[in-house]
């Protein structure tokens, strides 16, 4: 009987020639590429390489806050301490600041609330996010909260952890407020005892009044929420305009002077109830 002849294995196709770029398409997609890898390293950078922190600058609004006491501090961690030029504080501000941005930006709030009876604390994250240590304000509390009302705030991504804090440690605070911001989803303050105060920039271009106004439902049924006409979200610190923020219909100084009163008539009621 004779063996089956093996079959074949058939040749393998002749393997097609990718056309070949023209010189300038493999130019214009060489730069694309360069581009983008530039525009991902400075990304990085301005993460990582903070701005110096310089305090004094752009900060002073009248000559009541030029009289504030301002210093850089550590507890371990770096924190600017913002105090009345005369006398002890009433009242102890924790104040987290948005993403990315240098806490000096809110000095000009904490000095205009000096004159008021209030200390003002600016913890200085690394990398500039709150989120890197949402429980920050626990150190700043024990240390300089005896015997003043407490009251955490918090500007943007700055306003969600403030409100994180604010429902793990309810007992450590009387009050809160968030500077277009609002909590997280899975944050639920429906139930805390402290008033909470929530501001709006009415040109907000990056926290978005849609998401503010819903943020009223995970919080306390008598929670102010305070639209500040024409103002944008890069009013509340001095940093300069913000990418994809509205364009405001009112002066910063206008806008400022809003916000103080706003945060004033707040802490002057704290405790009052």
């Amino acid at each position: 009987m004779t063996e089956p002849a093996p079959l074949s294995t058939p040749p393998p196709p002749p393997r097609r020639r990718q056309p070949a770029l023209p010189p300038r398409v493999k130019l214009w997609l060489t730069a694309l590429l360069s581009l983008a890898s530039g525009y991902l390293i400075s990304l990085a950078q301005d993460a990582a390489v903070r701005p110096p922190l310089v305090l004094g600058q752009d900060a002073i609004s009248t000559p009541q806050s030029r009289g504030a006491r301002v210093t850089l501090e550590r507890d371990p961690q770096s924190f600017i301490n913002i105090q009345p030029a005369q006398g002890e504080a009433s009242t102890l501000l924790v104040l987290y600041p948005g993403g990315l941005v240098r806490p000096q930006a809110y000095e000009w709030l904490g000095r205009a609330l000096a004159a008021q009876g209030v200390q003002t604390v600016i913890p200085v994250f690394p990398f500039d996010l709150a989120v890197t240590g949402a429980e920050r304000a626990e150190g700043l509390i024990a240390r300089f909260g005896e015997g003043k009302r407490v009251i955490l705030a918090g500007h943007s991504l700055g306003g969600a952890m403030a409100a994180q804090y604010s429902a793990l440690r309810p007992e450590r605070i009387d009050g809160l407020i968030l500077m277009a911001a609002y909590p997280a989803p899975n944050v639920d303050l429906r139930e805390a005892s402290f008033p909470v105060l929530s501001l709006l920039a009415e040109h907000d271009g990056v926290a978005q009044a849609a998401a503010v106004r819903g943020g009223l439902d995970r919080l306390p049924p008598g929670t102010r929420l305070s639209v500040l006409p024409g103002a944008v979200h890069s009013f509340f610190g001095r940093y300069g305009p913000q990418r994809g923020d509205g364009v405001p219909t009112v002066s910063r100084a206008d806008a400022e002077a809003q916000i103080v009163r706003e945060v004033e008539r707040f802490v002057a009621g704290v405790g009052q109830d």
